[in-house]
């Protein structure tokens, strides 16, 4: 897949460095000529300097070639001139990163439907785990109104030994938990079955409305 980057600071390197690790087609941009020289000379990726704002010089990264354009600039101003223009060239996918939420609506009304909000994602992350000391790896979905989070369950859990359908069918399970996904340490995410069994040490993928975090926790803590 091409993929084109508008924004090498820390994240759109990261973002980029990612993608083209796991074997895509990556191309920078960047207004600081020291940051696309880093991302070029440092960490080998195809960067070009200069204002990804400007009609030329996406034209020269060929962003009618690109399968998505993913716009990170530090102003949403920016990105979103990034994106009309990222879509006039004929690039069907385009992603935002949104600092401010006043812009949500324009990026609707520009056409731009994947948006992805730095305050959402502080909320969710960290905001979750101040809050809950167990959840691990937070992330708001469904457009903010649920979170999904990680959940490593003690060893003298009351649900170790005992598989998802009986656990989904106690009294106290909260109504809305959905259990996601399911892994031990050092091992890949298993797909979840009522007849999956909950081992000591083992991280929950749960996915509940942002209300509802507390119940999902403290059945899941609780000790025998």
């Amino acid at each position: 897949m091409r993929v084109l980057i508008a924004g090498a600071g820390r994240a759109g390197l990261s973002v980029a460095l990612h993608l083209r690790e796991v074997g895509h087609n990556v191309t920078i941009l960047d207004r600081e000529a020291a940051s696309a020289a880093r991302a070029s000379e440092q960490h080998g990726l195809v960067a070009l300097a200069g204002d990804a704002t400007d009609a030329d010089l996406l034209r020269e990264a060929e962003v009618h070639r690109a399968d998505v354009v993913g716009a990170m600039l530090r102003r949403d101003a920016d990105n979103l001139a990034v994106a009309l223009l990222a879509q006039a060239a004929g690039c069907k996918r385009v992603m935002v990163r949104m600092r401010d939420p006043s812009y949500r609506p324009v990026y609707r009304a520009a056409g731009v439907q994947r948006v992805l909000s730095e305050i959402d994602m502080y909320v969710g992350a960290f905001g979750t785990a101040l809050e809950h000391e167990a959840v691990r790896n937070a992330l708001l979905v469904g457009h903010g109104t649920s979170v999904a989070f990680e959940l490593v369950v003690p060893a003298d859990s009351v649900t170790v030994g005992r598989t998802v359908a009986e656990i989904s069918a106690e009294a106290g399970f909260p109504e809305r938990c959905v259990v996601a996904g399911m892994y031990t340490s050092g091992s890949e995410a298993q797909r979840v079955r009522g007849s999956s069994v909950v081992e000591a040490g083992m991280s929950m993928l749960l996915v509940v409305p942002r209300g509802e975090i507390q119940p999902a926790v403290a059945f899941f803590m609780r000790r025998r």
